[in-house]
């Protein structure tokens, strides 16, 4: 998949229990780290789980 930069937003293919659908990149490595542009809460996700989920860079 294509190369993501801290500061990227994505839209993920399933949506935060706040309903929000759309992230920014705040952490790139081994692992992702996301903050949920609705709530602002930030998760931990590793790098396959992670470019298996984004449907778009926006």
């Amino acid at each position: 998949m294509a190369d993501f930069a801290v500061g990227d937003e994505v839209r993920m293919k399933k949506s935060h229990p706040c309903g929000g659908d759309v992230w920014t990149i705040i952490r790139i490595g081994m692992d992702f780290r996301i903050k949920c542009n609705n709530c602002e809460r930030s998760i931990m996700v590793p790098r396959a789980k992670f470019e298996k989920s984004v449907r778009e860079r926006l």
